[in-house]
């Protein structure tokens, strides 16, 4: 308090706002001294007048300005009243208080017997837990029985219902037909047989001697009886004109549990029913397969004997060896031509041989040869999956195909030795090599040894034709196959035919073998085709032969394929290098002079001292002779172009390389005249180069 009054003292004319002036409402206050005002604190006084600076109450009684003193004295004074009131309304109501001991008393009564009460009951329901407890075990011990009950129940109903042979069964096994119902009642049998078998509990068991005998009994009928009457349905399939798939897919797949049943139960009868099958579809087959190979050899077409031989003269084959042979299947010898379409329809349907042979018509071996194959996949592919259902044996479908292979191979090597037809031999290759892939995209591994062994059987015979063919143009004599003709010469045609188709052949499959070979059959034709070239007496004509049979042999080659390969290129260079020659010979037969003076004194330096320096006078018979007929001479080689060249084409771009190397020379040749002294005395006589342009322009035109 002092504080304040000192602070209100420091600062006189200042009355900071919301402040209320204690000291003008308080007074001075006088503090009794006594011995322990030395232990009285003020401090945080300041801080509990500012919080009670909000007050209502002390608001108010600071605002009516009364004095602290009297204010106290009147609380006190208001209190001892409040005591006094107090009294006298206990002093009333003191009646009522007795009356509510009382009651109180009377309640803790009570609530003690209560608790004696409570107490019992606690005890009683401690029991009455020690009796549940005892209840809850035994529930579980008999809950446990019950369960070990029905566990034995179960099993002993399950050996009971496995052992037992119900009458129902025993009429259906006995005198029951087969049918579905049979063979879920077959399906029952076997599982009883098992279980006597299998459980060494069942073995030990009383009940199994009286019910095995009956069991065996069961056994005993019911494979009696299914291989009757498998048997039965195994005879359908000798008949004639069976549909041998349609009996196995509707008739035998029904019942190829009683092969299962056999298989497990009687595996003497099983091996029965089996070799039976074998025996009857072997035989089958076999015969099918014989008469179908026999219908095929009716229409068969003799495409090439042991005559037909690229390198072979025409003329030393006798007319009475193509007595059967028709002369517009003669081509097919040697080109591939509509034969590739085999490779095509590698898919289609079988031949139906009575049909072809109402319309008369025959085919190269190689269609046969698809043909039979086809028949021959889908055969194998229908009996492998049908045996693999129904006996579950992949042995028994090549014990079954043991007899088919026979009769197929046994036409097979009749007609290979026979075969002398290369095309043919490859295209039957390249069918057993689609019928592999055909095999491998249905998953039927059936046939992959057969089909190899069939094409290991075909390559070494083709080789050994493409041997004779190389042999037959290594040792052909050329005396006789020569002919005083330019044009392309058959045996060349031949080749180039051979050629093409069996590049052809081998476009899908890069057969580096094959490659080989025939770059051995170029070698041996090169040769030969120079022989027969050097046979004519002048190096034009033999030119003129080389250029039409190259020009030929590209022509084939490109029918082929685009690509011919280097064959191709090779023949192509041999091409160009001759046109050169041609070229050169054409035309030192129209201006050897003019060639032979560009040849060699063009070359020179006129002004250059020389012991014999070209004069304007040796020149100009050359100017004056081009002059005056080198129109007729162009007339004239277009016209030895024209009858030289089979090719028209050819013939025009070797023409028109030729007169483009004479503007050549005749330009080199004017160039020359204008460096000669005097030379311009001969402008009058030489031909304009325009002129000489306008004429190649003219033939080209025609070309």
């Amino acid at each position: 308090m002092s504080d304040v009054a000192e602070n209100n003292a420091t600062h006189p004319n200042e009355t900071p706002k919301n402040v209320f002036d204690f000291g003008a409402f308080v007074g001075d206050l006088i503090v009794e001294e006594d011995a322990s005002s030395d232990d009285i604190s003020l401090e945080g006084l300041q801080q509990e007048l500012e919080e009670c600076k909000n007050d209502d109450v002390v608001a108010n009684i600071l605002s009516k300005g009364i004095k602290l003193r009297e204010y106290t004295k009147g609380v006190e004074n208001n209190l001892r009243q409040v005591e006094l009131d107090s009294i006298q309304d206990y002093i009333k109501e003191s009646d009522n208080l007795v009356s509510l001991h009382d009651q109180i008393r009377d309640c803790d009564s009570i609530l003690s017997q209560m608790e004696t009460l409570l107490s019992g009951f606690q005890v009683e329901i401690g029991s009455i837990s020690s009796d549940i407890k005892i209840l809850q075990e035994k529930s579980m011990d008999m809950g446990l029985k019950l369960k070990n009950r029905k566990v034995a129940e179960s099993k002993l109903a399950k050996f009971v219902e496995d052992i037992i042979v119900p009458p129902r069964m025993v009429d259906i096994i006995v005198d029951g037909e087969v049918n579905d119902e049979y063979l879920r009642t077959l399906d029952i049998l076997s599982k009883k047989l098992k279980f006597v078998e299998v459980d060494p509990m069942v073995k030990a068991s009383k009940a199994l001697k009286d019910v095995q005998p009956e069991l065996e009994k069961l056994r005993q009928k019911a494979v009696s009886k299914v291989f009757d009457f498998i048997v039965q349905k195994l005879q359908a399939l000798r008949k004639p004109k069976t549909n041998i798939q349609i009996l196995q897919q509707n008739v035998l797949l029904k019942y190829k549990y009683v092969i299962s049943f056999l298989k497990e139960h009687s595996k003497e009868v099983y091996n029965e029913v089996r070799a039976a099958y074998i025996d009857t579809m072997n035989k089958v087959l076999s015969a099918h397969f014989r008469a179908y190979i026999q219908a095929l050899e009716k229409l068969q077409l003799d495409i090439a004997t042991s005559n037909d031989m690229i390198g072979v003269e025409t003329r030393s084959t006798s007319l009475f060896s193509r007595g059967r042979e028709p002369l517009k299947n003669r081509s097919a010898v040697f080109a591939l031509g509509e034969r590739l379409n085999i490779l095509k329809e590698i898919d289609q349907p079988a031949l139906i041989p009575h049909i072809a042979e109402a319309s008369s018509l025959k085919y190269p071996y190689e269609v046969l040869f698809r043909s039979l194959h086809k028949l021959l996949m889908d055969t194998a592919t229908s009996e492998y999956l049908f045996c693999d259902e129904f006996f579950g044996e992949e042995s028994v479908f090549y014990e079954i195909f043991a007899g088919p292979f026979a009769v197929i191979d046994e036409h097979f090597n009749s007609i290979l030795p026979n075969c002398y037809d290369a095309i043919g031999l490859m295209l039957m290759i390249r069918i057993i090599h689609q019928h592999q892939l055909i095999m491998s995209r249905r998953r039927i591994p059936c046939l992959d040894s057969y089909l190899d062994k069939v094409n290991i059987s075909l390559w070494p015979r083709f080789k050994m034709i493409f041997d004779m063919h190389l042999s037959s143009l290594r040792n052909a004599n050329f005396k006789l196959l020569w002919e005083d003709d330019i044009h392309p010469h058959y045996v060349m045609r031949r080749y180039a035919e051979f050629t093409a188709s069996l590049i052809h052949l081998n476009v899908e499959y890069g057969d580096g073998q094959l490659e080989l070979n025939m770059e051995r059959l170029r070698m041996a034709v090169d040769d030969l085709l120079m022989k027969l070239a050097k046979m004519f007496s002048k190096p034009k004509l033999q030119i003129v032969f080389l250029i039409n049979n190259y020009d030929m042999t590209i022509a084939v080659l490109k029918e082929a394929g685009p690509e011919g390969g280097k064959i191709q290129l090779h023949f192509e260079d041999l091409l160009k290098s001759n046109t050169g020659l041609f070229v050169e010979e054409l035309l030192v037969e129209h201006f050897s002079d003019l060639i032979k003076f560009v040849k060699t004194r063009a070359s020179e330096d006129p002004n250059a001292s020389s012991e014999r320096p070209i004069t304007v006078a040796e020149v100009e018979p050359l100017v004056k002779d081009f002059a005056s007929r080198w129109k007729a001479a162009i007339e004239l080689m277009h016209k030895d172009v024209i009858t030289s060249f089979s090719n028209f084409l050819c013939g025009m771009e070797i023409l028109r390389a030729a007169l483009t190397q004479l503007l050549l020379y005749y330009t080199r040749l004017s160039d020359f005249i204008k460096r000669i002294d005097g030379g311009t005395a001969l402008n009058k006589d030489l031909v304009s180069i325009s002129s000489i342009m306008y004429e190649i322009r003219k033939y080209s035109r025609t070309f």
